[in-house]
């Protein structure tokens, strides 16, 4: 689901972006199709980078000065790039000043906040910061996310901009890109950090594989806002496509919303779909199971009576160390699940 605007939740609200329809990009550094970018850590020599809108970003030297959508810094601060992201913009802390879910292990308090809700973006902060790239996700065709479309152009006229599509595909796509970006930005992609998190990251793939097989388990994929439940479907979500891959059972809505990442029901018919497991997106602007205990038709949803609901990041960090816990998290819930449905 992606999306995001008053929030509530239309992929860009919800993890139900609307993802680009197979606009696989190549990545070139200089000419070296492999996509890793070129020049030295300080800045030195031309650098190029082909995005998800087949855009090829060109630039005199390695971008320095970064501006980046706070789920891509946090993905790209797994993969090692950790001194050239200098704003960031999104849902980046809590408002007790901890780190959102969304910022994973990025060091917000090291990192300009331009707008931390949908909306919110300081233009002016935006061009003190004299930013050589900005990099965002890309759910829809050609759609920049986060970015309002009131200062859209503006911002767009004050440094290059660069989009990695994170819709309608395999969560391994963007995970592989944003590797590749991270390389091309100078990161070494044989770092420790870097290789443990991906064993860490296959050993869980594998071990779902093999869970699924043993426990046949109905998933849900859901979320929750004051008016409407939202039932996701897993052929459009990156991260559900992979767990689908995977053999996990979802269900999957028949009546999806214009955008295909979800099927909005009102609480009066929340009870549409049959499952054993809730899969409930945790994003801070949606409810959680204490919010929605005065709800009578959650109250009485199989898996909640169970108490068969686990966390979902519906918008997940992509990369290895993002995605692992996911994964490991999903696959202990299908363990300890009995059937319900």
């Amino acid at each position: 689901m992606r999306q995001a605007r008053a929030l509530p939740l239309s992929r860009r609200g919800l993890l139900t972006a609307g993802g680009a329809i197979g606009l696989g990009a190549l990545l070139t550094a200089c000419g070296d199709d492999k996509g890793s970018g070129s020049g030295s850590d300080d800045g030195g020599g031309s650098w190029s980078f082909t995005d998800d809108r087949k855009k090829k970003i060109s630039l005199d030297g390695r971008p320095q000065h970064i501006v980046a959508y706070i789920g891509a810094a946090a993905a790209l601060y797994d993969f090692g790039v950790e001194k050239q992201i200098t704003g960031v913009f999104g849902p980046t802390t809590l408002k007790n000043g901890k780190p959102d879910v969304q910022a994973g292990d990025f060091p917000v308090d090291q990192a300009t906040s331009l707008g931390n809700t949908w909306g919110q973006f300081n233009v002016e902060k935006y061009a003190s910061l004299n930013p050589d790239l900005l990099i965002t996700n890309m759910y829809d065709p050609g759609a920049l996310f986060y970015l309002p479309d009131d200062s859209k152009e503006k911002i767009l006229q004050l440094a290059p901009s660069l989009a990695i599509k994170t819709g309608r595909i395999s969560m391994l796509e963007p995970i592989k890109r944003y590797a590749e970006l991270a390389e091309a930005l100078g990161a070494d992609p044989k770092a420790k950090k870097v290789t443990a998190a991906k064993a860490r990251f296959e050993k869980a793939a594998e071990t779902l594989r093999k869970t699924v097989k043993s426990h046949k388990i109905k998933v849900m994929a859901c979320s929750a806002s004051a008016d409407l439940f939202y039932v996701s479907d897993p052929k459009i979500n990156t991260d559900l496509i992979y767990f689908s891959e995977l053999g996990v059972d979802f269900v999957v809505p028949d009546n999806t919303d214009k955008g295909g990442y979800f099927e909005s029901l009102s609480w009066e018919n929340a009870d549409k779909y049959d499952a054993d497991v809730l899969f409930l997106d945790n994003r801070t602007a949606t409810l959680q199971p204490k919010d929605l205990t005065a709800k009578p038709t959650w109250s009485k949803l199989p898996a909640v009576k169970a108490d068969q609901i686990t966390p979902w990041s519906s918008e997940p960090r992509f990369s290895y160390a993002g995605a692992a816990p996911l994964v490991e998290s999903l696959t202990k819930a299908i363990q300890d699940a009995k059937k319900v449905s």
